[in-house]
């Protein structure tokens, strides 16, 4: 099976997510794409992380039972901070039978040379890129192993969506309706 390793933090998972979670899986090559949820990415400050299980929740409940999408928890038993490089060997020791491919904004992959071991990724492992506003891909846009997809651009974040809960804003169409039951009786992100 060919999935589509779709990695984040989802803090919160948001309808910008899901819409590029299905495109990709209706629309490209791609039989399931699984979101990865990541404990803690090196490059974002830890602080302001809800706990992984949460997210991880709030990931599936958004999924509902969409057959195309599933969600993953693998790097919360991996060394942190998680390197997309460990995972993805971590994936192929776990699944042999799978074919494992990224998605990813055109913004990382502009700066995907920055990657731990990005050349290893790039010969074994497809990218299948969505657009991200004001992105440049940069030279790798060619590489035979990077897909440039038509996927909508989606300019809703998760940053947005915290400030604008602290700030008391309604951002109920912004993140699947039952991820905004649980946000609200929660209390997340409102402080």
């Amino acid at each position: 099976m060919h999935i589509g390793l779709f990695f984040g933090s989802f803090n919160p998972v948001h309808v910008g997510h899901m819409v590029l979670a299905n495109y990709m899986a209706s629309f490209t090559d791609l039989e399931q794409v699984w979101f990865v949820v990541s404990p803690h990415n090196p490059l974002k400050e830890k602080s302001s992380l809800l706990n992984q299980n949460q997210r991880l929740h709030m990931v599936n409940l958004a999924i509902g039972d969409t057959n195309k999408l599933k969600s993953s928890n693998i790097e919360f038993g991996l060394t942190q901070p998680s390197y997309t490089i460990n995972t993805l060997a971590h994936l192929k020791e776990k699944y042999p039978k799978h074919e494992f491919s990224l998605i990813m904004g055109e913004d990382n992959l502009q700066s995907f040379t920055k990657w731990k071991n990005y050349e290893e990724i790039l010969k074994n492992h497809k990218l299948y890129v969505y657009p991200r506003p004001n992105s440049n891909s940069g030279d790798l846009k060619t590489h035979p192993n990077v897909i440039m997809t038509e996927a909508p651009l989606m300019e809703v974040s998760s940053t947005m969506i915290r400030q604008a809960i602290k700030d008391k804003k309604n951002v109920s169409f912004f993140v699947p309706q039952a991820v905004w039951q649980y946000l609200d009786e929660m209390n997340f992100y409102k402080k």
